[in-house]
């Protein structure tokens, strides 16, 4: 089969794989409809990403058919068409219990697909704990409105809901690019008194402005002071830092008023300084990290609601086999791209 896969740092390439099997008896097989390019597959080409392993088979969003599963796997069956999470998770050890799946203990806990074990810009993918990771697409639901449940839009769900919304919030969301608005999606769902979106990029701009314009936009060197004349007490009540970029750590805290919540949902390719003595006195809460991936259920049920739409996103959509040219226009961000759908099969 045809597998998108880490050469060597700075190196993606097409190449042919044997398909997978059944390794485990919680494994499933899926054979891959659609799959997309992600910003953490750009960071895996860059060397950002040291637990990636060469020789991986890349991404990590992806609906298809299940082909064949485990002795132990009873959620899904062959021939039920699924939605993949982006993470691995047991189930059982004490962070899954809790909810936090990023951090499940078992060796191919957290994100593994497409980092660590081959994951899905290819024909056919072998899902770990598929009972845990794979999740029934509704009827009514397209593989191109199911395509980002399990990442990006699992992404904006998680960072919405440990956020601490309420409805009398001025809300600033950094970053206006396929995570950003997700998030900005699942935040309209809380309902807070304003929303404020921040973009350096006119297009992603226009985006926002033309699908969602009861939010307020604005560009990073207008973004404090637009907060600040748009806010109840000095500032924004919730942050969410979405893009990641040299300045948008600082930007966040800024923004931020006294006692602000500070959700850190982007990935930096270099370390951030947390200038303590600066910003004492605020006492923010930063809460950061990687997605907990495990409300897939609940999005595919808002989404066959008409409460999530995530479809515009989707701007361009390439065969697998010009994969490598799909991926050049998502990473040098050419012609407004927002999200690619890869169709792989053949």
């Amino acid at each position: 089969m045809l597998a998108y896969t880490y050469t060597a740092k700075g190196t993606f390439a097409l190449v042919e794989k044997e398909q997978p099997t059944v390794l485990h008896d919680r494994d499933a097989v899926v054979r891959v409809t659609l799959a997309s390019i992600c910003s953490s597959d750009v960071h895996i080409k860059h060397g950002s990403v040291p637990r990636a392993v060469v020789g991986v088979t890349v991404g990590h969003e992806m609906v298809g058919i299940v082909e064949e599963v485990g002795s132990l796997v009873t959620h899904v069956k062959p021939g039920d068409r699924v939605s993949v999470n982006v993470e691995t998770f047991c189930g059982e050890c004490f962070f899954c219990r809790k909810g936090y799946v990023n951090n499940c203990t078992d060796e191919n806990g957290g994100w593994a697909l497409g980092c660590r074990i081959d994951g899905c810009l290819a024909e056919y993918v072998r899902v770990p704990f598929a009972d845990q990771g794979l999740t029934k697409i509704p009827d009514t639901v397209s593989d191109r409105q199911a395509l980002l449940v399990g990442d990006v839009l699992a992404t904006g769900f998680w960072a919405a809901k440990i956020s601490e919304i309420t409805e009398d919030d001025t809300v600033l969301i950094i970053g206006a690019g396929p995570t950003g608005i997700c998030t900005l999606l699942c935040v309209m769902l809380k309902n807070p008194k304003r929303i404020i979106v921040c973009e350096k990029d006119e297009r992603r701009i226009r985006f926002v402005n033309k699908h969602y314009p009861d939010v307020l936009t604005v560009t990073p060197d207008a973004c404090l002071a637009l907060v600040k004349a748009n806010s109840d007490h000095g500032g924004a009540d919730v942050v969410l830092e979405v893009a990641g970029a040299e300045t948008t750590f600082r930007l966040a805290w800024e923004c931020a008023r006294p006692n602000a919540v500070v959700t850190v949902v982007a990935l930096y390719d270099t370390a951030q300084t947390l200038p303590l003595p600066e910003m004492y006195g605020k006492n923010l809460t930063f809460k950061t990290g990687g997605v907990d991936g495990c409300d897939c259920e609940e999005t595919l049920r808002l989404i066959a609601e008409g409460k999530l739409n995530t479809e515009p996103l989707i701007t361009h959509t390439y065969p697998l086999a010009r994969v490598e040219e799909a991926y050049d226009v998502f990473e040098q961000k050419r012609d407004g791209v927002l999200k690619i759908a890869v169709e792989c099969q053949r």
